[in-house]
């Protein structure tokens, strides 16, 4: 397995470009680490996002709130607007998981992977929120 960490969106892509195996993106980890584990999943790449300027950022423009893929499911109860705005989003982030497990979840990857996905996306719904 090879492991890159990201500095560009664009690198990301072309590293995906080029992978001809199966590859992994890493924002946080949660559910990469947990299929890594016990083998279920074994990447030739895994790629980590963590550092690429604005996955770590939630961003409020015009009323409306983006939120980076490596922004963790702790981090986003800690903004009052995005509470205010979107109570069931942080509501079901809060239930997928432990303490331990919410401080590195992230709503991307939960999403993505379909991990807690019935009790967040409802919240998604409620806000009349986008995703993009």
């Amino acid at each position: 397995m090879n492991y890159v960490k990201a500095n560009t969106l664009r690198q990301v892509s072309d590293l995906l470009i080029q992978e001809a195996g199966s590859a992994n993106i890493l924002a946080i980890g949660t559910d990469v680490l947990v299929q890594n584990r016990p083998r279920l999943v074994e990447p030739e790449l895994v790629i980590n996002i963590k550092f690429i300027e604005g996955m770590r950022t939630i961003e409020e423009e015009d009323g409306s709130y983006q939120i980076g893929a490596a922004v963790s499911g702790a981090e986003l109860g800690k903004y009052p607007r995005v509470l205010g705005a979107w109570p069931g989003v942080v509501e079901g982030m809060e239930l997928v998981g432990s303490t331990q497990i919410q401080g590195r979840a992230t709503l991307a990857g939960n999403l993505c992977h379909c991990t807690g996905y019935n009790k967040i996306i409802r919240g998604i719904q409620m806000a009349a929120a986008e995703l993009s």
